[in-house]
């Protein structure tokens, strides 16, 4: 990981935030004036400059803001922190919209200041794995007619502002279509923000849409800007836009039609100039049937509907997408990529991937981890491909598969899929089963038989059979509860309580797995 760079004349503020970032195994690079960080920046390589930047906003020599915006026109993704204090928190603001990545006011509280830099390097490495992704890969793959559909439809989009609907299952890579509207528009030179409305908790999602003036509410103690402000002049992605709750809906509306909103405890209206794309799974056609979705703002999302097939209706494409998502396993390893014998890809386009491409996706890693040999045969598919045998439906006729592109107004058909429980994360609507299978996986090789065998999920299946006989309707709840005990559990088990580490373990982060052990009780 590339180093923090903390910008500051005073040495005590410098030598205090480098060593509580050492003992969270952060690297650090320090700087007493601005000219210094420009001159590093000027001859040092792509990959050697800082992960954040951390900088005062008054300094000799130079000022903070003035330093910000000349590293954002060569680094417009870098999360900069500025330190500041209290008298100078105002003009800051002012100052700085749009450039910030958060603010720390001085004198600050250490672990507090350590937890925002960890936030800003989480938001940076996600950055990172975006572009790369966006610039390294195809943006997407399928020669499927029902692909080339929604490949037309991008095109024919491309130059449009208009508002896009997205429809699909959970992961078929409604994410990935929007971003590929996003990039062959006219608005691709700006950023491109994504939230998935689902993942954060109702009271926080109004604070992280709309951002919050300094003293809005206990624990406010600086102005953040939300996801509109983030996304000015490029593209906001509502991912998963059916969970919105209601009372919010209200205010999506309102800036939709009015291009202008509040932060949460401001008084002055902030213009908004963002093209929303929006996306569920859910059929929102009945959602507002049943009073859970207002039905004028359906309508102001739903100018354009783009359907995205699920991989069962576009089986003709699994063997390019595996081959491609074994490639990219290989290189995130850094391992040779892994052949796979037509005898496996054909049991793979047998399967109905109830989890999509992020399923097969999965598998990919599996089998790039788990395969014994460097050519992949049918006998090393992972138990749940191996435990299906014929595929419960046909192929369908490309007269079926081809899907309305851009204009439709059909409702989506969503087929209802197993999903194991799974903490709320923005990346994970559902678990697929591939994702979960090491376990199992490992005996089966150690035992050196490829037999499917009964394991955990079948327990949870068990457990939910039972609990649904007795007519509860807290179930999703209460083995949701379960399983995200255990998982945390046992990171810590192996971490030795190091929540920092045991996070980093789980994938999530350090604030996530304060405000599930808080909520679990396993304090």
């Amino acid at each position: 990981m590339k180093p923090i760079w903390i910008v500051d004349d005073d040495q005590s503020i410098r030598f205090v935030l480098e060593k509580a970032l050492l003992r969270e195994d952060l690297p650090t690079r320090s700087f007493t004036n601005p000219r210094d960080v420009l001159a590093a920046l000027a001859t040092g390589g792509e990959n050697d400059g800082p992960q954040v930047l951390v900088s005062d906003i008054r300094m000799p020599g130079g000022s903070g803001l003035e330093l910000c915006a000349k590293v954002k026109e060569k680094h417009p993704g870098l999360p900069v922190i500025i330190m500041t204090a209290f008298s100078d928190l105002d003009s800051a603001v002012s100052a700085f919209q749009g450039g910030a990545f958060e603010y720390l006011p001085k004198p600050f509280d250490l672990p507090k200041a350590v937890e925002l830099i960890r936030r800003a390097v989480e938001e940076s490495q996600r950055e990172e794995v975006a572009e790369e992704r966006m610039t390294e890969a195809p943006e997407m793959l399928g020669q499927a007619p029902a692909m080339q559909d929604v490949f037309r439809a991008i095109g024919r989009l491309s130059q449009s502002m208009v508002t896009v609907m997205i429809t699909g299952e959970s992961g078929s890579g409604k994410e990935l279509v929007a971003r590929a509207l996003h990039k062959h528009s006219p608005r691709g030179g700006g950023p491109f923000v994504a939230i998935n409305t689902a993942a954060i908790p109702k009271d926080l999602l109004e604070s992280e849409l709309f951002g919050h003036e300094r003293g809005a509410f206990t624990g406010a103690q600086t102005m953040r800007r939300g996801r509109f402000e983030q996304a000015e002049g490029g593209t906001l992605f509502l991912d998963e836009i059916g969970d919105m709750p209601f009372e919010l809906q209200t205010r999506l509306l309102r800036v939709l039609s009015d291009g202008s909103f509040y932060r949460v405890g401001g008084h002055s209206a902030v213009k908004s100039n963002v093209r929303v794309i929006a996306a569920t799974h859910q059929d929102l056609e009945q959602r507002v049937k049943d009073g859970g979705f207002r039905e004028d703002l359906f309508h102001r999302l739903n100018v354009i509907r783009l359907r995205l097939p699920a991989l069962r209706e576009r089986r003709e494409d699994v063997p390019m997408l595996t081959r491609h998502f074994l490639q990219i396993s290989a290189k995130q390893l850094g391992v040779e990529p892994k052949r796979i014998g037509e005898a496996a890809l054909a049991r793979l386009g047998e399967f109905a991937f109830p989890g999509n491409v992020r399923q097969l996706e999965n598998v990919c890693h599996w089998l790039t981890v788990m395969a014994p040999a460097q050519a992949i045969e049918a006998k090393d598919l992972p138990p749940e491909v191996l435990a299906q045998h014929a595929p419960a439906m046909t192929a369908l006729p490309p007269s079926a598969a081809a899907l309305p592109a851009a204009a439709s107004t059909a409702p989506v058909e969503n087929t209802p899929t197993p999903a194991l429980p799974t903490a709320r994360e923005g990346h994970a609507e559902t678990m697929p089963l591939a994702a979960v299978s090491l376990p199992m996986a490992a005996s089966a090789a150690a035992s050196g038989s490829n037999a499917p065998q009964a394991g955990w999920e079948q327990d949870l299946e068990l457990q939910a059979i039972g609990l649904l006989q007795q007519g509860r309707e807290d179930v999703w709840d209460v083995l949701t509860r379960r399983f995200e005990s255990r998982l945390i559990l046992a990171a810590l088990g192996q971490t030795r309580g190091r929540r920092i580490e045991a996070a980093q373990k789980l994938g999530i982060g350090r604030n996530t797995i304060t405000r599930k052990i808080q909520e679990l009780g396993l304090e």
